[in-house]
């Protein structure tokens, strides 16, 4: 497929600027201007070339040009923030048909009704929403979502709380429910530096790869995400005084754990009984 048209088009900052548009507080955006950065990221979706990608936030397109230069069948984005239209309109008039943009907030957004039968999901994710989001993504592909990757940039703090395992200091509900039906690891760091305008905190590029066998086994992943709320709500709090009256020797436990003490698999067994 020709890269051509996209090749053309002007720097995205030099397109911000003749827009005369810059990033915006309230939606959380920090833009990525860097070619190397936003080529590395899109290279890494898996299969991208047999993929359809949804991308969310696109803001001025950044991201968006790499996955299409990428080889990326199509690329959906879904944008809240409509004043960055203008660019988005070039970069789609270049795309060979190749790039649709969806006006709207992807939190609501029903990725079942876009008409694909499959896709991939990259996003340099706001900080304000990206782990609302994440969470709503993995219980989709609990209940069959037919999401075939994540490659996703948060808050470097954010990544390892993603990634962690029991015991671990970051360990939460994020580990738990990503655990559970998926494989993911951190791919690699983003400096500040790169973006604009410069968050205080420094980013990392996250893979998240559903597992098949996880999921058929995981059970009811709603009850187990309000256990996981409940548990590490009070995470300073012995398990025992936050569920009174349960027999936690039939779980091989005292009750004084606390929820960072309990496995994944062990979340998804309490949900399971208790709820």
């Amino acid at each position: 497929m020709s890269t051509t048209k996209l090749e053309s088009l002007p720097p995205v900052s030099e397109m911000m600027r003749n827009a005369g548009l810059e990033p915006k507080k309230q939606f959380g955006q920090n833009f990525l201007f860097d070619l190397n950065l936003t080529g590395r990221i899109a290279r890494s979706v898996p299969d991208i070339t047999d993929r359809i990608v949804i991308e969310v936030g696109p803001g001025p397109g950044g991201l968006t040009r790499a996955l299409l230069m990428a080889g990326a069948r199509r690329v959906i984005a879904i944008e809240k923030d409509k004043t960055t239209r203008p660019i988005l309109d070039e970069i789609m008039n270049a795309s060979d048909g190749r790039l649709t943009v969806i006006y709207d907030d992807a939190l609501r957004v029903d990725f079942s009704k876009l008409g694909i039968s499959e896709y991939a999901i990259c996003a340099n994710l706001p900080y304000n929403v990206g782990t609302e989001m994440l969470t709503q993504w993995l219980i989709r592909m609990a209940h069959g979502a037919p999401i075939r990757s994540m490659t996703l940039m948060f808050q470097r703090e954010v990544a390892e709380r993603i990634t962690a395992r029991p015991g671990d200091a970051q360990y939460g509900r994020l580990g738990v429910l990503t655990s559970l039906v998926s494989d993911a690891r951190i791919l690699f760091d983003v400096p500040n530096t790169a973006f604009v305008p410069r968050p205080r905190v420094q980013s990392a590029v996250i893979s998240v790869i559903p597992n098949a066998t996880k999921i058929n086994s995981v059970g009811d992943i709603d009850k187990i995400e309000k256990i996981t709320a409940k548990l590490f709500g009070q995470r300073r709090k012995m398990i025992r005084g936050i569920m009174p009256g349960v027999d936690w020797s039939h779980y091989g436990l005292t009750g004084t754990e606390r929820a960072e003490n309990l496995t994944p698999e062990m979340f998804a067994r309490l949900a399971h009984d208790l709820l």
